[in-house]
C-alpha cells in the first residue's frame, strides 16, 4: 500500500468513521484512499472551520477520536478556530494538515506555511512527517496523545509523501484507549471529611468533571444537605433527578446559584475549572477536587486541593461522612431557587409582539417539545443565555457549545458532527442570526448528507450579547445591528424546508411541525432585539453603565429604542433591583 492508504488504515483501526474536509491538491491522495475504504466517509464541508467544529462535536459527544483535514496553506489555516475550540473543550481530534511537497520546504513556495508553528498553541502533539518511516510512528503518537490527554493532535503530511510506498517500522502502530481511575490519598480525604462533618452550611459546585458521577454527587448532596450549583458545561450531567440542585452561577446563571455559594461556610468544587473569578466567593473556605492537578487553585482561593476523578474520589469519601440532620441552609436556597424558576416561567409566558417575539417564550417551547434524548447545539451569545436558563436536563439530553473558546458560529457545524454521530437522535441547532450569517454555506452540507438537523434561528437583527456588554459599560451600541438576508429564502434555495415566523401565535404550531419532520428544516423566528439577560448579581457600576448607555441613545435621537428596552424588560429589571 502507499502512505495515503496506510493513513486511512490506521484511522480505521482507531475507530474514525469520518474525515471532515475540503479536498484539493495535497489532500487528493488521502481522498482517493478514503474512496476505496468501506469504513470511513469523506464529509465535504464548505469551509474547513466547519469541519474542525464538526469533528470536535463528534469527539466531545462520543468520547472517541474524530478527524478533520485541510490542504496546503489556506486550507489547514482555516482549521485553527475549530481546533482551538476542540482543544479547549477536551475533544480528541486528529487534524491532518496536508502540506506542500517536501522538496519545496523553506523556499517560500506557493501556499507554504509552517504547521508546527501554526498549531502549537492548540494541540498536544504537532509534527510534520517527511519520510514513509516517520509517518506511522507520528500517527500513533498523535492519536495516543489525543485519546489520552483529550485534546487536539496535528500531523503534517506533504502531498508527495502520500503516494510513496510504506515502510515497516520497529515500534507499535496500535493505540490504546485508557480510562485510569485516580483517587486522592486517604489522609487527604480524611482531612476533607473531618471538615465537612464539622460544617453545617456546605455548597457543592459541579462541573463537567462530574459527568460520570451523577449518582455520587446526588448522594453526597443528600448526605450533607448541601445545595448543588453547576456550570453551563455541567448542567446536563447534574441537573436531572437532583432534588438539591439550585441552578447555575456565572454570567448566564441565577441568583439562587450565586448566593448559595457566597453564603456557605464551605464550598466544595467538583470537576470544574470555572473561569469567571468575579462570581467566586472570597471569604468561604474552599476545597477543590479535579483530575488535573494543574487546575487546582488557579481560579479560586482554595484552602484544600485534591487530585482525583470525581466518581472514584466520592466513592471513597462518602463512607467517611455523617448524615446531617439540619437542612435549614439547603431549604433556604431551594426556596430561593423555586422563586427564580417561577420568575423564569413568568417571562416565558410573555409571547411578545409581531416581529418582536420573546426569546424566553421560544426556548421554553423548544424545551417542552424536544425529545428526551435531543442533542442541542447553542451559538455563543444570547442563545447560550436562553439555553442555560430554559433547556432542562433529562439524563439523556446533551448540549454542547463553544463554552471555553467562546467562538461565534459554532452551533451549525457542531450540529453537523452531532447528527452524523447520532443519526437516530433529534439534533437541534439554536443559532443566532450573527452566527448563522457566518456559516450559510454549510447549510448545503446538511442538505447534501441528508442530515435531519432542526435549525432554530433567534433572529433579533443584532449582536444581542454585544449590545448588552456595551450597555452595562455605558457605551452606545454602535455597529451591533445586523442587516440580514431572508434566512428562510436562503435555506430554501439550498433545498431545505424553511419557515419564517413573525407572529408569536405561530411559534408553537410551527415548532411542533418542524420538530416532527424527518428531514432538515430551518425556522427563522423574529425575536425581540431589546431583550436583556442580566447576570445573577448586578454591580452598581453595571447599573450606572446601563443608565449612561440609555442616556446616550436618547441624546442621539434613539428615544424609541430606550423606551422599547425599558418596556420590554420592566419585569426583569424590577426583580433585579428588588
Amino acid at each position: 500500500m502507499n502512505v495515503a492508504e496506510q493513513v486511512v488504515k490506521v484511522l480505521e483501526e482507531s475507530g474514525v468513521k469520518r474525515i471532515y474536509a475540503v479536498t484539493g491538491d495535497s489532500l487528493n491522495g488521502i481522498n482517493e484512499a478514503v474512496r476505496k475504504s468501506d469504513k470511513i466517509e469523506w464529509i465535504h464541508v464548505r469551509h474547513e472551520e466547519t469541519g474542525a467544529f464538526a469533528a470536535g462535536a463528534e469527539a466531545q459527544l462520543s468520547g472517541g477520536l474524530a478527524c478533520c483535514a485541510g490542504s496546503s496553506g489556506p486550507g489547514y489555516v482555516h482549521l485553527i478556530n475549530g481546533l482551538y475550540d476542540s482543544h479547549r473543550s477536551g475533544s480528541a481530534v486528529l487534524a491532518i494538515a496536508s502540506t506542500i511537497p517536501t522538496k519545496q520546504f523553506g523556499t517560500e513556495y506557493f501556499q507554504e506555511t509552517h504547521t508546527t508553528k501554526l498549531f502549537d498553541d492548540c494541540s498536544y502533539y504537532n509534527e510534520v512527517a517527511t519520510t514513509p518511516y516517520q509517518l506511522p510512528r507520528m500517527l500513533q503518537s498523535a492519536i495516543q496523545s489525543s485519546l489520552s490527554r483529550k485534546g487536539v493532535s496535528v500531523v503534517g503530511i506533504p502531498g508527495d509523501l502520500t503516494g510513496e510506498a510504506t515502510e515497516n517500522i520497529n515500534s507499535s502502530s496500535i493505540n490504546y484507549v485508557t480510562d485510569a481511575r485516580v483517587c486522592p490519598a486517604r489522609e487527604e480525604l480524611e482531612i476533607l471529611a473531618r471538615l465537612l462533618n464539622e460544617s453545617t452550611k456546605i455548597t457543592l459546585f459541579c462541573g463537567i468533571g462530574c459527568k460520570e458521577a451523577h449518582a455520587e454527587v446526588v448522594e453526597l448532596s443528600q448526605r450533607l444537605n448541601a445545595p448543588v450549583v453547576y456550570t453551563f458545561k455541567g448542567k446536563m450531567s447534574i441537573q436531572y433527578e437532583n432534588p438539591n440542585e439550585v441552578g447555575m452561577t456565572g454570567l448566564l446563571g441565577m441568583p439562587s446559584g450565586y448566593y448559595s455559594m457566597h453564603e456557605a461556610e464551605v464550598l466544595l468544587m467538583l470537576g470544574t475549572d470555572f473561569p469567571y473569578d468575579a462570581f467566586m466567593p472570597d471569604n468561604v473556605w474552599t476545597a477543590q477536587i479535579d483530575i488535573r492537578s494543574e487546575r487546582l487553585e488557579r481560579r479560586a482561593k482554595v484552602d484544600l486541593g485534591l487530585c482525583g476523578d470525581i466518581k472514584s474520589t466520592l466513592k471513597e469519601l462518602l463512607p467517611m461522612l455523617e448524615q446531617k440532620s439540619d437542612d435549614s441552609f439547603l431549604q433556604e436556597h431551594l426556596k430561593s431557587y423555586n422563586k427564580v424558576r417561577k420568575n423564569l416561567e413568568s417571562f416565558a409566558k410573555q409571547k411578545g409582539e409581531k416581529d418582536n417575539i420573546q426569546s424566553e417564550y421560544v426556548i421554553s417551547l423548544v424545551n417542552r417539545l424536544a425529545s428526551e434524548n435531543s442533542v442541542f447545539t447553542v451559538d455563543t451569545g444570547m442563545t447560550c443565555v436562553w439555553g442555560a436558563r430554559y433547556l432542562h436536563a433529562s439524563g439523556d439530553r446533551q448540549m454542547i457549545g463553544s463554552f471555553n473558546h467562546g467562538s461565534m458560529a459554532n452551533a451549525l457545524p457542531q450540529a453537523i458532527g452531532s447528527s452524523l454521530l447520532y443519526k437516530e437522535r433529534q439534533v437541534i441547532a439554536l443559532c443566532g442570526d450573527g452566527g448563522l450569517s457566518m456559516r450559510l454555506g454549510d447549510l448545503e452540507t446538511i442538505v447534501q448528507y441528508k442530515l435531519p438537523v432542526k435549525i432554530i434561528v433567534f433572529n433579533n437583527r443584532s449582536l444581542g450579547m454585544v449590545k448588552l456588554e456595551m450597555a452595562v459599560t455605558g457605551l452606545t451600541d454602535t455597529e451591533t445591528d445586523m442587516l440580514n438576508p431572508d434566512f428562510a429564502q436562503v435555506s430554501q434555495a439550498m433545498g431545505m424546508e424553511r419557515i419564517n415566523v413573525r407572529d408569536p401565535e405561530e411559534v408553537e404550531p410551527v415548532l411542533k411541525r418542524a420538530l416532527a419532520r424527518e428531514g432538515a428544516v430551518l425556522v427563522n423566528i423574529f425575536t425581540d432585539p431589546n431583550a436583556l439577560a442580566m447576570p445573577p448579581k448586578v454591580e452598581i457600576g453595571q447599573m450606572t453603565g446601563f443608565a449612561q448607555s440609555m442616556f446616550k441613545l436618547m441624546i442621539h435621537g434613539r428615544t424609541k429604542d430606550v423606551l422599547d428596552t425599558i418596556q420590554m424588560n420592566y419585569r426583569h429589571m424590577k426583580e433585579i433591583f428588588k
